[in-house]
Order: C-alpha cells, then sequence, then structure tokens
C-alpha cells in the first residue's frame, strides 16, 4: 500500500504549509485561549481554502477525497497550530437526515463559521445511556416546547445553533420517541452554566437548561421520531479517528517526551510510541476504506478504543517524563482521562462490539 502524496495532494501540502509558516504562533492550541478564539480560527481556515475540504460543494465544501483531511490534521499538528474544528459529526448528520431545505439553510454557515454551533446529547443521567434522555419536546402550534438539561455541551456559550435530541412521544419505547431538531440558542427560555475541567480549562464545556425555549416545529431533522437514527450517525461519525486528526498528535507529543529524555526511555514512553504508530497505520487503513467507498457503522467503536488507549497511553507517557511541573503536559495527562468517557464509554463501546460486530447477544 502506497501512502505517499500524489502530485496534486503534495502541492496542496506545500500550499498549506506555506500559508501556516505565515499564521504561526497567531492562534492558541490548547487552554481558555484556544477556545475564547476557535471560531476565528475556523474562519480563518476556511478563509484560506483550508476547511471543508471534503463536504460538498454546493454547501461551500470543496469536495475533495478525504485523504485531504488527513493531510491538514497532520500539517496542523507538525506546525503546532490548533486543530481544525470538530464539525464533522454534525455536517454528516445534517447531510444524511435533514430536509434539503434545512441542508441549504444550515450547513453553509456551520462549514464557513460564520454561525456556532453545539450538540445536544448528554444529559446530567443520560451520557453513553443516551436512549434514556429526559428533555422533552411538546407540539404547541407551528412550534414545540422544549424543558430539560443538557450537560458536556462544547461550545454551548457562544453557539447560534444547537442540534438537539428531546423525547417527543413519551409513551413509545425509548429509542423510537426521540427526535432532533435544530434549535436557536439565543432566546429565552435557555440558561448557560459553563463546566470547571480538571485541567483549569473553563470555556470548553458547559450545561444547558431549557425551560419554555420554543424550536420552530418545521426545525425537525427528518421525522418525528427519527431523532435515534439521527444520533447513531452523528456518534458513529465522531468515533471514527480519520476523521479528527488525533493520531498526528499524539504522535508529535511522543517526539516532544522523547526529546526530553536523556537516558533509557521510561516504559511509559517507549509503550506510547508504539500505540501511536499503531493507531497511525490503522487511521491510514481506515483512509484507504473509505477511498474505496467502505462504511464502517458498528465499527467505529473498535476505533473509539483504539483512540482511548492510544491518548491515556501518551497521557501517562507525559506525567512520566515531565512530572507535573510541566503545565502543558499534566494538561494531557489531565485531559486524557476524559477518552474513556466522552463519545461513549469505553464499556459501552465494548458492550456494542460483542453485540453488534461479534454477535454475542444481548
Amino acid at each position: 500500500m502506497d501512502f505517499r502524496d500524489s502530485p496534486a495532494e503534495a502541492e496542496f501540502r506545500a500550499r498549506l504549509r506555506t500559508w501556516l509558516a505565515g499564521v504561526a504562533g497567531e492562534y492558541p492550541s490548547s487552554g481558555d485561549a484556544y477556545w475564547a478564539r476557535a471560531g476565528e480560527w475556523h474562519r480563518a481556515l476556511y478563509g484560506a481554502g483550508f476547511f471543508g475540504l471534503s463536504w460538498p460543494a454546493e454547501f461551500g465544501g470543496h469536495a475533495l477525497p478525504p485523504v485531504y483531511d488527513v493531510i491538514l490534521d497532520e500539517e496542523l499538528a507538525a506546525a503546532g497550530a490548533p486543530a481544525r474544528p470538530s464539525l464533522g459529526y454534525l455536517v454528516v448528520g445534517l447531510g444524511r437526515h435533514a430536509s434539503p431545505e434545512l441542508q441549504q439553510r444550515f450547513l453553509p454557515g456551520m462549514i464557513d463559521g460564520t454561525q456556532r454551533w453545539c450538540q445536544g446529547f448528554s444529559e446530567p443521567g443520560a451520557g453513553s445511556d443516551l436512549a434514556s434522555l429526559r428533555t422533552t419536546a411538546t407540539r404547541d402550534g407551528d412550534d414545540y416546547v422544549l424543558h430539560g438539561h443538557k450537560i458536556w455541551t462544547s461550545y454551548s456559550d457562544v453557539a447560534d445553533w444547537c442540534l438537539l435530541l428531546a423525547r417527543t412521544d413519551p409513551d413509545a419505547p425509548r429509542h423510537r420517541g426521540i427526535s432532533g431538531f435544530i434549535v436557536p440558542m439565543k432566546q429565552p427560555g435557555i440558561e448557560q452554566r459553563p463546566l470547571t475541567m480538571i485541567s483549569g480549562v473553563t470555556k470548553e464545556f458547559g450545561q444547558v437548561l431549557f425551560d419554555g425555549a420554543r424550536v420552530p416545529a418545521a426545525q425537525m431533522v427528518g421525522a418525528p421520531g427519527d431523532g435515534w437514527k439521527l444520533a447513531m450517525t452523528v456518534v458513529g461519525h465522531e468515533r471514527e479517528p480519520s476523521t479528527l486528526g488525533f493520531a498526528a498528535r499524539y504522535a508529535k507529543t511522543v517526539r516532544q517526551l522523547q526529546s526530553r529524555v536523556t537516558g533509557p526511555q521510561p516504559a511509559e514512553l517507549a509503550w506510547a510510541a508504539v500505540e501511536t504508530e499503531m493507531l497511525r497505520l490503522h487511521v491510514r487503513r481506515r483512509l484507504s476504506e473509505q477511498l474505496d467507498g467502505v462504511t464502517h457503522g458498528p465499527d467505529g467503536s473498535l476505533d473509539k478504543l483504539l483512540m482511548t488507549w492510544v491518548e491515556q497511553s501518551v497521557g501517562h507517557a507525559a506525567l512520566a517524563v515531565a512530572g507535573t511541573g510541566d503545565e502543558e503536559m499534566l494538561g494531557n495527562y489531565l485531559y486524557s482521562r476524559a477518552q474513556s468517557v466522552m463519545g461513549g464509554t469505553s464499556q459501552i463501546q465494548k458492550n456494542i462490539i460483542a453485540q453488534r460486530i461479534l454477535d454475542l447477544g444481548a
């Protein structure tokens, strides 16, 4: 298998490197400083022609093969630039389940960064067990009225729109009574509560309380009760590493740690190097499958487990080499602890693998 760039890919990579060299150091890549300027970074990438690379041209994307997203992720990591905004799962969710009218209305602003988005899925009592969510949407004329509580909602404090899951039929089986909505966030009846993370970041996540907020019925994604299908599309895409650029960033952290070691490498660092290379090759294989038109479905749970193991191995290596006195590396370790929870816990991923891939039963 040949992973070298084609002439067109090499030209794109060179042009991207030149642009990144011109903005090096201008945009912070971690902490509250990153989150404060994330929207600005999104618009800068898009304006330079380096965002939305594999998304449909009719909505402002470039309709390029997904290999260009991987090139972008690799070069961003190599330059020490912020990661590209993680919106692919929302674009895919709306692209697959929203009406053409909703797609045309909302996808261009999502892709070009002029409108900010958040995802209202998880709740205090419904994280990995998403089907037990309690937020309700009750029909009232041309609107639905929302009541409920969402948590771990990225960008919630700055978002213009929220892709929300709510229960519209309390009498239906729990997977079938859920619907998806595109909810305007700047309205009465929505309260924001920021969450401070153990790493010190205060701007990444928030809680969102809905108390009588309204959403037009025309902004339902799909039909009533289609929310579970939307959710599975979104979380399935969210769990694939080939679109997230994690492998390149893990490898860069490992190289940084290796440069600090003068004697024998700690076992934690050696293992992190092995796992990082494993993930890099796995991502390449997934990319090759995507280019051949292969869709993965529940295989995304395998990808999510691999990412969890690698990120936490790199986090342990950072702690072993740098100790607790290096703020950046300590932050890497602390953030890695969340990887086995966010996007669906590791236990849930193992259940999905057992039931839907290995056919081991309920």
